[in-house]
């Protein structure tokens, strides 16, 4: 089923909202507790929803996005985020443990391949779990492609983005000691992991303020502050994360494995005016990457929701619905 396109709201291009048949928490090891919902068909095709951040949990919106009457969809939230637990924790969290976590809940729900699903963080975790396990991969489809690289992280935490958004960036700034802002990840570690409750949640908020004033192309500036306990996980795992550069070996590391897919198909979203995620890490990907296609959305930045992304996304699944047959339940 193919929708229309058009300059209106998101919403009209999703399914219906959907509840859950079924929601667990698994425990993973290393003391971490891991929520994992299903919905829409049981009997359809598998598809494992890859969230972004780390740290930014899973939503009911993100089950919008695929016919229910033809996908079995996986979602979870990633170790120390959303209703996993233990909350906002860094230990025993690393981007080799989301993979195994990803393999274990395959396992557990006996399924043999899926398609997987993922935007910013969660398309370089999809695309770091599919060349570690190719063939347990049917599809992968990517929005706002982020590679993990050292360039990438320069770009949105050493001014780049800033140059585009001063009076923002002026504000994530100015709360960093003068003497520290040369490194601005660094800055925020030392203050997101003090252990002093209300220096971490002003440091959260801003942090995750940053990210997401930048996230649509339609906002116009910072909204309210997120929820203290949401925002805590969010930046502190990001940062865990980025200063440690995506516990990769190497910069660079999944374009210089992505040969790995070659036998993998591929469908990436891309926006134009992606501030958060530029646009020539798609470009790039997909260079390499022959066995992917790129849509390049006009006049859409990087959130999930924007009309244009949200419509590219449901087509490729629809198509994909088509493609792989799945039975009707």
């Amino acid at each position: 089923m193919d929708r229309p396109v058009a300059n209106r709201g998101a919403s009209q291009f999703l399914y219906p909202p959907i509840d859950p048949y079924d929601q667990q928490v698994l425990d993973v090891g290393d003391g971490h507790r891991v929520y994992v919902e299903q919905c829409g068909n049981p009997d359809g095709i598998p598809v494992v929803v890859l969230h972004g951040g780390p740290g930014g949990g899973c939503s009911p919106a993100m089950r919008r996005y695929f016919d229910p009457a033809h996908f079995r969809v996986i979602l979870f939230d990633q170790r120390g985020c959303g209703r996993s637990r233990p909350h906002a924790s860094v230990e025993d969290n690393t981007t080799w443990h989301l993979v195994r976590d990803i393999e274990l809940i395959r396992a557990r729900f006996g399924i043999e391949s899926w398609v997987v699903f993922g935007g910013s963080w969660g398309a370089a975790l999809g695309l770091i779990y599919s060349i570690t396990h190719p063939e347990r991969v049917q599809h992968l489809v990517l929005r706002g492609v982020f590679l993990m690289t050292a360039a990438e992280l320069k770009w949105f935490y050493g001014g780049g983005a800033g140059a585009f958004w001063p009076d923002v960036w002026k504000r994530f700034v100015e709360i960093v000691p003068v003497d520290e802002r040369d490194d601005l990840i660094a800055a925020y570690q030392r203050r997101l992991f003090s252990g002093d409750q209300k220096t971490e949640t002003r440091f959260a908020r801003a942090w995750a303020s940053w990210e997401n004033t930048l996230a649509s192309i339609s906002n116009d500036g910072p909204g309210g502050d997120s929820p203290a306990e949401y925002a805590r996980a969010f930046a502190r795992l990001e940062n865990h994360y980025f200063s440690n550069a995506g516990f990769l070996e190497q910069d660079k590391w999944i374009e210089a494995n992505v040969a790995s897919l070659e036998k993998v198909g591929g469908t990436i979203v891309q926006g134009r005016y992606d501030m958060i995620c530029p646009p020539d890490a798609a470009f790039r990907l997909h260079q390499a990457w022959p066995s992917s296609t790129l849509k390049i959305v006009p006049r859409a930045g990087h959130a999930l929701s924007e009309p244009g992304i949200s419509s590219a996304l449901v087509q490729a699944m629809d198509g994909l619905s088509r493609r792989l047959s799945a039975p009707l339940g």
